[in-house]
């Protein structure tokens, strides 16, 4: 595959009509008949699947069968039945215990599920996996709650790593959260200073949006009293008006280039740390975007090597800040060759919208933050006007090349500046089925939702980022905002397509902390519900990790569902997740993954 274009077969099939994409599945769906091999045969080979997925002969006798569980297909119609057969890597069949019973052969592995949970392998839609493997020792500090609870902590683990540095090196670390500190006041430079003073150092903060950084560190970035933070970003400065040592948004992306680049090895063996712990935890697809040309070629290489436990892979191209930086980002991109859309795919690129809507008040809102401002673009101008033509500019040229578009909007004013820009460039240049969506989309209003539904838009909301967040939104948004911050009820009502996602490392990536956030809405730190009215349904929150998330990689016909003839990715926990509280999902613990019906982690190994 040349130049950032999905081969055919992901934008073709939306082409199909429905009733022929179902019908595959409709002949497989075992109730108390068993298909003859005719049908079997039939009914496995009229998907129009990717190349490396029909190369499989199909078979009648399965590796592995799963018995006398409670098995989510998450079909059209959310049934749930007692076992499924595997063969050949895809799913042979799902239906009841004697209907499966009749693929097992002398070499069929049996596993008795005991009523336990089965789910298709989780997609995790948008984290950053590179950024979350050197964000983890011992690549860099731990500074997450409950690592860290002070602001003391921090220093500690600090003064711990300086003591192993050389002088002059770079100390990072990643997680901190400002509401989780003991102390009631700001963190300071000053506080870094005194551990760190030949070292410069640079914590960011768990969203991503924020940096910490020693006194030494603004002197080599050369951040001073009259620095000018640019577009939407923000250096916070004492009462005489010098920086203090903690920076949002764009000086704090600027800061944190200043960081010598990771060797290749070292970024590798974070990918490929990150994939096994991804894996441990049930989830076998996820997307990682703004990625750069040349990351994109080492998750190339990583996909080439068979010796490797590999998650399916899709990444979004970073567009950077202007349509200049954008056209350079596609120019280099159209030289690669990316050979294994088994594993990796790059389906579109990622503007970066907005900031984030938290005590940094970065997010462009149309009514003002708690204590005032409203926010704005971090896209390059002079203006609000200037700012929403160069990124309605970055939107058309993408959508001219072919590519999904995802766009980082948080705020309200942002998202209905995005769905304008989509909605008006799909008018404009039709294309079949883009699936442009929201990355976030917080704050999206009832009648955005509306014009989304009518455009085909899709949103990337984050349940574990909510869990986190909640109790802490109020003092920036308020309470009748922060209780409807991702409103998934409101959403999926509105017939949106809503995919769930960790944006680990932003949030730990535990997606059955997702799934009970969904269901409960429960805070964090107070355990109080925020937002009764848009709590959905288990299996609604299901399909948001699996079914919905495939339609977004442009997948669903070959994952996202255990359907016959569909890859079997699959997920199995050690509960019956309907038997038990939605407040204990995030405890459950994941026995076994397959990947391609390949066991890849099991509980104890």
């Amino acid at each position: 595959m040349k130049g950032g274009f999905i081969a055919n077969w992901v934008y073709d099939w939306g082409s199909y009509p429905v009733e022929l994409r179902m019908s595959h599945f409709k002949l497989m769906s075992l109730g108390a008949l068993q298909p003859t091999r005719r049908q079997f045969l039939a009914a496995t080979s009229i998907l129009a699947l990717p190349s490396w997925l029909t190369a499989s002969a199909p078979t009648t006798v399965a590796d592995i069968v799963l018995l006398g569980g409670e098995i989510h297909t998450v079909d059209a119609a959310n049934s749930r039945v007692p076992a499924l057969a595997i063969g050949a890597g895809r799913v042979l069949a799902t239906g009841q215990v004697k209907d499966i019973e009749a693929f097992i052969g002398p070499n069929t592995r049996r596993v008795d599920l005991e009523g336990r949970t089965v789910l298709p392998g989780i997609n995790d839609s948008h984290l950053h996996l590179m950024i979350w493997g050197l964000a983890q020792p011992p690549f860099a500090i731990d500074v997450t709650f409950p690592k860290v609870k002070s602001i003391a902590d921090v220093v500690a683990s600090v003064q711990a790593a300086v003591a192993n540095t050389a002088p002059g090196e770079w100390i990072q670390g990643r997680g901190w959260d400002q509401p989780y500190f003991s102390e009631a006041r700001a963190r300071t430079a000053a506080d870094l200073d005194a551990v760190s003073p030949h070292n410069p150092v640079v914590l960011t903060e768990f969203s991503g949006h924020a940096v910490w950084v020693n006194s030494m560190a603004m002197q080599m970035a050369g951040v001073g009293a009259d620095t000018d933070p640019g577009p939407g970003g923000v250096i916070v400065k004492d009462a005489s008006g010098q920086p203090t040592g903690v920076l949002f948004e764009g000086p704090a992306f600027k800061m944190r280039a200043m960081v010598p680049t990771p060797s290749t090895a070292r970024k590798k063996a974070a990918i490929v740390a990150a994939m096994g712990q991804m894996l441990t935890r049930g989830i076998t697809s996820a997307t990682d975007p703004r990625l750069d040309p040349p990351d994109i070629e080492l998750f190339n290489d990583i996909a080439a090597q068979t010796d490797t436990k590999r998650l399916r892979m899709n990444g979004l191209l970073g567009a950077g800040t202007s349509a200049v930086t954008l056209r350079q980002a596609l120019d280099q991109f159209q030289t690669l060759s990316l050979t294994n859309p088994k594993w990796l795919q790059v389906t579109g690129v990622k503007i970066m919208g907005d900031g984030i809507p938290t005590g940094n008040k970065t997010a462009w809102l149309n009514e003002p933050y708690v204590g005032g401002g409203n926010g704005g673009l971090l896209i390059d101008g002079e203006s609000d006007e200037e700012r929403v033509a160069q990124l309605t500019a970055m939107i058309v040229m993408i959508h001219k090349q072919g590519l999904q578009i995802g766009t980082h909007a948080t705020g309200d004013r942002a998202i209905d500046t995005v769905v304008a820009a989509y909605r008006a460039v799909q008018q404009k240049i039709p294309r079949n089925d883009p699936r442009h969506y929201l990355i976030h989309a917080d704050m999206v209003s009832d009648a955005t939702l509306a014009k989304m539904a009518q455009a085909g838009i899709g949103a990337n909301f984050n349940p574990e980022i909510k869990h986190l967040i909640a109790d802490s939104q109020i003092h920036s948004i308020g309470s009748v905002r922060a209780s409807r911050e991702w409103p998934y009820h409101s959403a999926l009502e509105a017939n949106v397509q809503i995919a769930s996602s960790s944006d680990a490392p932003v949030a730990p990536g535990n997606w059955l902390q997702g799934l009970a956030t969904c269901v409960e809405r429960k805070a964090k730190q107070s355990g109080e519900v925020s937002g009764l009215e848009q709590r959905i349904t288990l299996d609604q929150a299901i399909r948001s990790y699996t079914a919905t998330a495939a339609w977004q990689d442009h997948a669903e016909h070959y994952k996202g569902s255990l359907e016959p003839g569909k890859v079997a990715d699959i997920c199995v926990l050690d509960e019956r997740l309907s038997a038990v509280a939605p407040s204990s999902y995030a405890n459950t613990k994941v026995l076994m993954t397959l990947v391609d019906g390949a066991v890849v982690h099991q509980s104890g190994t």
